[in-house]
C-alpha cells in the first residue's frame, strides 16, 4: 500500500518516517511550500511584547516554529493550539503543558470550532489575543477568521502577526509523472490542507482524478478534493492511527 504526502516537505518526512514503521510506502509530493515571513521587524516586535497579551493563538506547528525562531519566549500567556500537531510542537520547544489549551483528545475534529469549547471563558471584554498565522505569497494574512469573530463578538481585541509564508511549490516533471501515476494505480492521497487541494488542480491542470483515492483529515477539506473529482474521499482525524484505520478499513 501507497499513500502520497502533500504536507509541507519538513512534515511530509517525519510522516513517511512513521507510516514506514507501518509497513506503509510514503510518497512525497508536497503540496505547499514553506518560506520565512516577509516582515521580519513586525514578527521580531510581536514576540518581544508576546506577554503583553493574555493569550496567543497559533494556527500551525509552522507558526510556533517561526514565531519561537523570531525570538518569542511566552512566559505568562495562554497558548492556544487547534490541534494536536500545533499543541506538539509548542511542549517540544519547552512550553509548559499546563498554559497550553487544545481541543480535548476524543473531539470529532481538531479545528477552531473544537478549540473554543475548551477556551470560549478564557478571555473577557478588554483583553488582548496575538494570532499567529501563515500568509500567501505575498505575506498577506491568511486562513479563517472564525475564532476572531468569536473573540470580536466579546469584546476582545485580536491583532495578528505572519510568521511564514505558504506557497505553491514548483513540481519538477518526475514528480508530475509520480503524480499521474498516483491518480490511477489505487495509491491513497491524504491530504491536509484545502489550499494544497487547490494547489493540485494548479499543478496538473486537466488531470483525470476519477479513479484516485484520498483521505482528508477535515470535512472541509475532503469537499475541496472532492470538487478536485476524486473517485473516493474519505474524512479521518488527523492523527495517524485515525489515518492509517481509515485507509485500512478500505481494504
Amino acid at each position: 500500500m501507497a499513500v502520497v504526502l502533500t504536507r509541507p516537505l519538513q512534515e511530509a518526512r517525519r510522516w513517511a518516517e512513521r507510516l514506514r514503521e507501518h509497513g506503509v510506502d510514503a510518497v512525497l509530493l508536497p503540496l505547499i511550500d514553506i518560506a520565512p515571513a516577509p516582515d521580519l521587524p513586525a514578527l521580531r516586535q510581536a514576540a518581544e511584547q508576546v506577554d503583553r497579551y493574555a493569550a496567543v493563538m497559533f494556527v500551525s506547528a509552522n507558526a510556533v516554529h517561526g514565531f519561537l525562531a523570531a525570538g518569542a519566549r511566552p512566559q505568562r500567556t495562554r497558548c492556544w493550539a487547534p490541534g494536536p500537531a500545533t499543541r506538539d510542537a509548542l511542549l517540544a520547544a519547552g512550553l509548559p503543558a499546563q498554559r497550553i489549551d487544545a481541543p480535548a483528545a476524543d473531539a470529532e475534529q481538531f479545528d477552531s470550532e473544537s478549540l473554543w469549547q475548551q477556551v470560549r471563558d478564557q478571555l473577557r471584554a478588554g483583553d488582548r489575543l496575538l494570532l499567529v498565522r501563515g500568509g500567501d505569497a505575498q505575506g498577506r494574512p491568511q486562513g479563517r477568521d472564525w475564532i476572531v469573530q468569536q473573540l470580536a463578538a466579546r469584546g476582545v481585541a485580536v491583532e495578528t502577526v505572519v510568521a511564514y509564508v505558504r506557497r505553491s511549490p514548483t513540481w519538477s516533471e518526475a514528480e508530475r509523472s509520480v503524480a499521474r501515476r498516483a491518480a490511477g494505480d489505487g495509491t491513497w492521497w491524504l491530504f491536509s490542507s484545502s489550499e494544497g487541494a487547490a494547489h493540485l488542480a494548479q499543478l496538473l491542470p486537466g488531470q483525470d482524478w476519477s479513479g484516485a483515492r484520498a483521505v482528508a483529515t477535515h470535512p472541509r477539506i475532503a469537499q475541496t478534493v472532492q470538487s478536485l473529482g476524486f473517485g473516493e474521499v474519505r474524512t479521518a482525524r488527523p492523527g495517524l492511527p485515525d489515518v492509517l484505520a481509515s485507509i485500512e478499513s478500505a481494504r
